[in-house]
């Protein structure tokens, strides 16, 4: 099995450069994730350099309450400057603001458990800050609301292209995995196609985000129905073209598009930024003191980590993705935290299968070699927003 450099934990008493990125409390690794998280992410707007700084001085990585005390903190005090701002008319800096907010809530709410009422709390504030920052863009953030099953919705952001003419653009789909969702997606593949001219639908997804927030839906291994869903009420808006609708899934969501593309034969292409080929392989022996095991009981429904297993086994590529389609992309970091082998298996089988497949393999030394480029997450958005617009003909020389 392969080592997992997740789970290392040093002697080191002080942060430092590694190559996945900056790690910040060598004694705690999960946490040090989570902060070169959010720490990568500011070049995209979703923070400052100096703020995450400042917060992380006052957090004891030991004590998860303080994390969540230090991040509401910092998040509280952007959105409180985004709706003072907005006030005097200086929209710009607002925005600015706004957006800051919802990369630190989003940290806020992290380590709580998925009962605690504070989640959803930090969570509404949020997406209050989402929808400040994306009303005043030109065309506006749409909030969105997919009919799914049982009389019940999917949460989503719909935006398009400032940078495309077209009637009709292409449009990517982005959703998380197992700890991300539809806002955080902004700072990790949306912007990016945005500016190539696609337009972007952001989901939270069955287990992600208000979806699992609000009415408590879970994940589940068929993604293609959800999927389908979101390419149903996208064929019924006239400013998209239903012939180049992509998806890109990150993390988990890399084992999402896989799955999904294989048997939702409508996408033209699929991306899975972070690549899995087996959840329960990618877990190895974790018990219930695994540093996601709450997340993951959470998602997943369970209520242990030995149930989690038994879900865990149809989340699996064997026997799948050999039915895919369309262009299919991997974009994994060569030093990712979690793995590497599970992308060269995903890869090599769907080429054995004659899969139209292509592996981006980022190195240590460009930066990007995290999990889902975390450590670099404009190079992420770059390596895929790139290759989809190659696919769709998009030329922004023209």
């Amino acid at each position: 099995m392969e080592q997992k450099l997740i789970n290392e934990v040093s002697d080191a008493t002080v942060g430092g450069y590694r190559p996945y990125g900056w790690h910040h409390w060598p004694q705690y690794p999960w946490m040090s994730y989570q902060f070169r998280r959010v720490l990568g992410e500011t070049q995209d707007g979703g923070g400052a350099v100096s703020e995450c700084f400042q917060t992380a001085d006052r957090i004891d990585p030991s004590d998860k309450e303080s994390w969540h005390r230090e991040w509401l903190r910092v998040a509280d005090r952007n959105r409180e400057k985004g709706d003072a701002e907005e006030a005097k008319g200086h929209i710009i800096t607002a925005q600015h603001a706004w957006l800051r907010a919802v990369n630190y809530y989003r940290q806020a709410e992290f380590w709580l458990e998925g009962t605690d009422p504070r989640r959803l709390q930090a969570f509404d504030k949020l997406e209050y800050c989402s929808e400040k920052w994306g009303s005043y863009l030109r065309p506006p953030l749409e909030k969105v609301r997919i009919p799914y099953l049982d009389g019940q919705h999917l949460y989503a952001y719909f935006l398009r292209s400032p940078y495309n003419e077209e009637a009709r653009q292409p449009v990517l789909m982005c959703f998380g995995g197992l700890d991300s969702f539809k806002d955080e997606m902004w700072f990790m593949v949306a912007q990016g196609a945005i500016k190539r001219g696609m337009s972007v639908l952001m989901v939270d997804g069955p287990g992600q985000g208000g979806t699992l927030r609000r009415h408590g839906i879970v994940n589940r291994h068929d993604y293609e129905v959800p999927v389908g869903k979101c390419i149903d009420y996208l064929e019924t808006r006239a400013d998209i073209d239903p012939d180049r609708i992509a998806m890109s899934g990150s993390s988990l969501g890399g084992y999402y598009a896989a799955r999904a593309a294989s048997f939702e034969h409508r996408l033209a292409a699929a991306v899975s930024h972070g690549a899995i080929w087996s959840v329960n392989e990618l877990w190895g022996s974790a018990d219930d003191s695994h540093g996601l095991a709450g997340h993951i009981r959470w998602v997943f429904g369970v209520s242990n980590m030995a149930e989690a297993f038994e879900k865990g086994k149809a989340f699996t590529l064997d026997g799948v993705i050999d039915k895919i389609r369309c262009p299919y992309l991997i974009v994994h970091g060569g030093y990712d935290v979690l793995g590497v082998d599970q992308a060269n298996k995903v890869y090599e089988y769907a080429k054995r299968h004659g899969v139209d497949v292509t592996l981006d393999l980022i190195g240590a030394e460009e930066t990007g070699a995290e999990h889902c480029q975390h450590d670099n997450p404009t190079l992420g958005q770059d390596r895929v927003n790139d290759w989809l617009a190659d696919r769709f003909g998009i030329n922004r020389q023209e």
